[in-house]
């Protein structure tokens, strides 16, 4: 019987030249075409049918090679399965494999696009694709991302844990996000390596949420006078901006970006429309006699809409203002500064705004909160709170402007500068 299946030599097969069939029994042939290529055949009946299917070129596949092959065959007969068939589905298997391997990068752009619509700032895009570029890509960003395991993210994350540990966080939540996105897509199955509480939280050191948030430096509220008298001596169009940000307790894109059609003058009110608001609601700001005073000095072009207009009629950038308090710190020991000694930012003035109407005033905490277009923390709290407190909040502006203008006597430049 083993010579019946075993009919052809190694030596047989390199010598055989004419074009033809040459068994080796059990179905398997060695076949020569016409041009002398030789490839081997196995040669099969099911259900009375006959069938030939391809075992590959000599070349690649020898004598031994070939009659494994056809033994795998002979076997899925026995079986009842064609081995044709089965050689298909195979393919086709591999095929949705192939389909089904994506890598953590793949994933990530796919995640961004697919939700970047839902984002309500545009920066969000440039911030997810930034950072999962700088710290996960290299980790693992060319890896199929069913590969990705809990050892891959701490190896990311580890490095920037304590260093960087607001950017970590946020990293961690986006490989996370992005990873929940392939489970359900079908590229990875199991729990999510990403996953913080009872996993991540065993590997990584928790720190806590104050420790990790680093303020904008903000000039203490009983220098406010001064450091307006001094912006005051200061000429420009960005000077005017961070005079009326200050008097507003406005953030510097809102500022920036205002429109005299947003203004009723008459009515003392600025109303800032949802979509140039950080929470996406409609704003209005009552307006204080200082606030319209500095408005009515402005140059005005019925040509151009913007209020703080810079060349070409365009808004200021946010490094117009900053430039400002740069120059007024001037080339030699910064100024103004914070408590801490770091140099004051735009932003700051919101929070000196609301240390003074909290240390300074009886106004209540929901005035100042609207005041700055917060959302009151606790939800009970939001739900019997619905009005804006405008009339309370037109009183609040006005007394923080006539603060603003006051020196205070016990307060200079120099005590600044020595508290550094």
């Amino acid at each position: 019987m083993a010579r019946q299946l075993e009919r052809l030599t190694a030596l047989q097969v390199k010598k055989l030249n004419k074009p033809g069939l040459y068994g080796d029994g059990g179905g398997l042939t060695l076949q020569i075409t016409q041009a002398g290529v030789k490839s081997w055949l196995y040669r099969y009946m099911i259900e009375g049918k006959p069938f030939g299917m391809g075992l590959g070129p000599l070349h690649t596949v020898s004598l031994s090679d070939a009659r494994q092959k056809a033994l795998d065959a002979r076997k899925l007969v026995l079986n009842g399965i064609n081995p044709l068939t089965a050689k298909k589905q195979r393919k086709i298997a591999a095929s949705l494999a192939d389909a089904k391997m994506m890598t953590f990068d793949q994933c990530a752009e796919a995640y961004i696009l697919a939700h970047k619509a839902g984002w309500k700032n545009a920066k969000h895009v440039d911030q997810w694709t930034n950072t999962l570029k700088t710290y996960a890509s290299p980790v693992f960003g060319q890896l199929p991302v069913a590969e990705i395991d809990t050892g891959l993210v701490v190896k990311c994350l580890a490095p920037i844990w304590e260093s960087k540990t607001e950017t970590a966080s946020r990293v961690r939540g986006r490989i996370e996000s992005v990873l929940g996105w392939a489970t359900t897509s079908g590229y990875r199955t199991g729990e999510n390596p990403a996953r913080w509480k009872g996993h991540l939280e065993n590997l990584l050191a928790t720190i806590s949420k104050t420790s990790r948030t680093k303020n904008h430096p903000s000039l203490p509220w009983q220098h406010i006078g001064a450091f307006m008298l001094a912006l005051l001596a200061r000429e420009g169009v960005a000077a005017r901006a961070v005079e009326f940000a200050i008097l507003t307790a406005c953030r510097s894109g809102e500022v920036r970006g205002a429109r005299w059609s947003e203004f009723d003058l008459a009515g003392k009110l600025w109303t800032i429309p949802a979509e140039r608001m950080k929470a996406k609601r409609e704003h209005q700001v009552p307006l204080s006699d200082a606030a319209l005073a500095l408005l009515a000095s402005l140059p005005k072009d019925d040509n151009v809409e913007v209020v703080f207009a810079g060349t070409k009629g365009q808004p200021l950038s946010d490094m117009s203002l900053t430039a400002v308090i740069r120059r007024m710190n001037g080339d030699e020991k910064p100024v103004w500064i914070d408590a801490s000694g770091d140099v004051i930012t735009v932003h700051g003035f919101r929070s000196t705004f609301r240390m003074w109407a909290a240390e300074t005033t009886n106004y209540p905490r929901e005035v100042a909160e609207h005041a700055l277009a917060h959302q009151l923390p606790n939800a009970v709290e939001r739900a019997y709170q619905r009005g804006s407190q405008f009339a309370k909040r037109a009183a609040l502006m006005s007394d923080w402007a006539t603060y603003c203008g006051t020196v205070q006597k016990c307060v200079t430049v120099l005590p600044i500068r020595g508290a550094a």
